[in-house]
């Protein structure tokens, strides 16, 4: 009997590919996620993307005049006070023209103090002939000429005078150029970011899109700032009930209080690290205050899931 190996090799060949196929196959296993996402306790809920903030908003710090950090005098996280120095520039420049300016002032003043004695004599001499009973005594021209030189010396006391100022308004220009050259602090608060170190140029005119080399912020009081889609602005009030979640751990959650709109509605911004990439939605900012107990791994600048609560009268199809 003759064996049909032909067959058997097509059998053999399509167990083979089936069992390919099967074993090809990726395997779909079910699994739970290592952090349940964050759920509204509210009936009736809008849906935000929060970002933590000081309540003063983020001040970006700026300098009056361009210049080498000669020292920054605070830390990163310290508490400063309005009016306290921040950082200084190098004013070995300023140091220099202060002192010719001083030197300038003090030449001012000899020049007008001379002038002044020259028409204290052209005054004498022009009473002493305008005393003169006798007109045979002094001659019409010498009268004439003592009268003129007195117009003269008052003159150029005038312009001593005004040389004098002068000099005197530069010193105080150099003064304060060297006043400027210590940023202080605009408001108590926190000292949030320092990106600026002794040795490194700032400029008065900071470029577009640049990090700012100091942040300060007040960071007693927190407040959260909601992104809220356009197609919901119109069911967002004012005094509804709002609660924020902690990312990567709902359990961690805030009530808010609410504080204001923002009166602009703005592009939302992509979270992709460029600050003028956007994209096509456009949302409302409410600004909400953190109250009660806060978590301790609460930070500045941290995204936040925040719910508010959606009233009877404000769900779509209702009055």
């Amino acid at each position: 009997m003759r064996i049909p190996i032909l067959p058997i090799i097509a059998v053999g060949s399509l167990a083979w590919a089936v069992s390919s196929v099967v074993s090809s196959q990726p395997r779909r296993e079910v699994t739970e996620p290592p952090v349940m996402p964050p759920r509204t306790s509210f009936e009736r809920t809008i849906a935000a993307i929060g970002l933590v903030e000081p309540s003063s908003e983020a001040i970006a710090l700026g300098s009056h005049r361009n210049g080498v950090v000669e020292k920054v005098l605070v830390k990163l996280g310290e508490e400063v006070n309005a009016g306290q120095a921040l950082i200084k520039l190098d004013t070995r420049d300023l140091e220099a023209e202060l002192e010719v300016g001083r030197a300038l002032v003090v030449e001012a003043e000899a020049k007008l103090a001379v002038a002044k004695a020259e028409e204290t004599q052209a005054r004498r001499n022009w009473e002493f002939a305008e005393k003169l009973k006798d007109s045979r005594a002094i001659s019409e021209e010498e009268r004439t000429q003592r009268e003129t030189s007195l117009a003269m010396v008052k003159a150029q006391v005038g312009s001593a005078e005004a040389a004098c100022l002068s000099a005197k308004a530069r010193l105080q220009q150099t003064e304060t150029e060297i006043e400027r050259s210590v940023v202080m602090a605009p408001m108590d608060g926190t000292v949030l970011q320092v990106k600026v170190r002794a040795g490194e140029f700032v400029s008065a005119a900071a470029a577009a899109g640049s990090a700012p080399w100091m942040t300060l912020g007040q960071t007693k009081e927190l407040h959260v700032r909601a992104d809220v889609d356009e197609h919901e602005a119109w069911r967002v009030n004012a005094g509804a009930k709002a609660r924020a979640h902690v990312r990567g751990n709902p359990e961690l959650k805030v009530e808010l209080e609410f504080v204001r709109f923002e009166p602009l509605v703005v592009p939302k911004k992509s979270l992709t690290g460029d600050a003028t990439e956007r994209v096509d939605t456009r949302v409302l900012q409410v600004i909400y205050r953190v109250v009660g107990t806060m978590p301790e791994r609460l930070f500045i600048g941290q995204q936040m899931d925040v719910f508010v609560e959606a009233t009877e009268s404000q769900v779509a199809g209702r009055p």
